[in-house]
């Protein structure tokens, strides 16, 4: 049910009473009107975020961008849809700025800027699995709940499958269009790896930046390592199929017990502050480097203090985290719960508690800290 203008104007009303009932703590109007007008931007993008993976899985935004404008039946004639359905999702679409509607034609299109963002799987800023991944993660919401009300933590294995596949179409694109950028800021590593080098790729899922790292440097070996089996299976199919499989192992590992020594580069994407036992963790990865090796750190954006990250991005970190991240570390040994926004500071001073001595910010994205430590 949507929220008609009546039901603002009776609320301006009540407001108003309610002022007058509690004069030592007032209600400001301006206020109360910009949180409700938040709420109904929330609601949308709420709804929207599963019509957006309804749009990708049915291929609506790219039939779009390779035949559009067309009109919803055109649109469902070539993805073997339901017109009336395809007509909805359109206009709901072109309210929240997803597609181009030309009311002249009745016609509904994607310009270059929604094509790229909605319908190139190759972009670094292609959104639709960064739907996938948050539709899918509250599905967790009893467990979540429950764990709210007792403190332990929800395991990343017990998420919808869909919050894996999402990662890695979420997280993939941008590391393919950064990640040999950021490798290149590493003291010494790019020219370690080209001359043929050992790496870890440690919490790889489905092993997306591991394989774009063995396509770049086809003289060094790589490992990818996770946890979770079953990520490790679909690793290994993908490598099978980017033909980097005979440099390119996956093995089911914790963070703090895998296996190996002498990595010229030990990695980690996004996954640090899951860890349960991020000192731990650090003290591992001192262990197992070569000497002049370097451990690669790629976390989500944050200043240090909590007010400097009040902003959208942040918003969205710390909602991600909330969901995910800080209740996989909270399900592991120690459950030291850093979470998504812990900031370079606080990072920096767990790296350090687990021995090493030099750390460092290497490079940066509006989204994304790389750090570098070294023992």
């Amino acid at each position: 049910m949507l929220v008609p203008p009546e039901w603002l104007l009776a609320e301006r009303h009540r407001v108003m009473a309610t002022e007058t009932r509690a004069e030592d703590n007032p209600i400001d109007e301006r206020k109360l009107n910009e949180l409700v007008e938040t709420s109904l931007v929330d609601l949308g993008a709420t709804v929207h975020a599963a019509l957006a993976v309804i749009g990708d899985e049915l291929g609506l935004y790219a039939v779009l961008d390779d035949a559009g404008p067309l009109t919803s039946a055109e649109l469902a004639e070539k993805t073997d849809t339901a017109e009336r359905y395809v007509r909805e999702w359109l206009r709901s679409q072109a309210a929240g700025g997803y597609v181009t509607y030309d009311p002249e034609t009745d016609r509904y299109g994607l310009s270059p800027e929604q094509a790229f963002v909605l319908a190139d799987e190759e972009s670094p800023v292609f959104m639709p699995g960064a739907f996938q991944l948050v539709a899918s993660a509250t599905k967790i919401e009893p467990k979540l709940e429950e764990a709210f009300r007792t403190g332990e933590g929800v395991g990343w294995h017990e998420h919808d499958e869909d919050v894996f596949h999402g990662t890695e179409r979420f997280f993939g694109p941008a590391y393919g269009a950064n990640l040999m950028d950021w490798i290149a800021e590493l003291d010494g590593v790019d020219a370690t790896l080209k001359a043929g080098g050992r790496v870890a790729d440690v919490g790889c899922g489905h092993g997306a930046p591991t394989i774009r790292m063995a396509e770049a440097y086809p003289d060094s070996s790589f490992v990818g390592i996770d946890y979770h089996e079953e990520s490790i299976a679909v690793a290994r199919e993908r490598a099978e199929t980017a033909g980097v499989a005979d440099r390119v192992s996956f093995e089911v590992a914790t963070a703090k017990e895998y296996e190996g020594t002498d990595y010229d580069l030990v990695a980690m994407f996004n996954c640090f502050h899951d860890m349960g036992d991020p000192v731990g963790v650090a003290a591992h990865v001192r262990e197992t480097l070569a000497e002049g090796g370097a451990w690669m750190i790629v976390e989500p954006y944050a200043e240090d203090r909590v007010e400097d990250n009040l902003t959208p991005f942040g918003r969205l970190a710390y909602s991600i985290s909330t969901v995910a991240c800080t209740p996989t570390s909270l399900s592991q040994e120690v459950g030291y719960g850093l979470g998504a926004q812990a900031g370079e500071e606080r990072t920096r001073e767990v790296v350090t508690e687990g021995g090493f001595t030099r750390f460092r910010r290497a490079a940066e994205t509006p989204t994304s800290m790389v750090f570098e430590a070294k023992p």
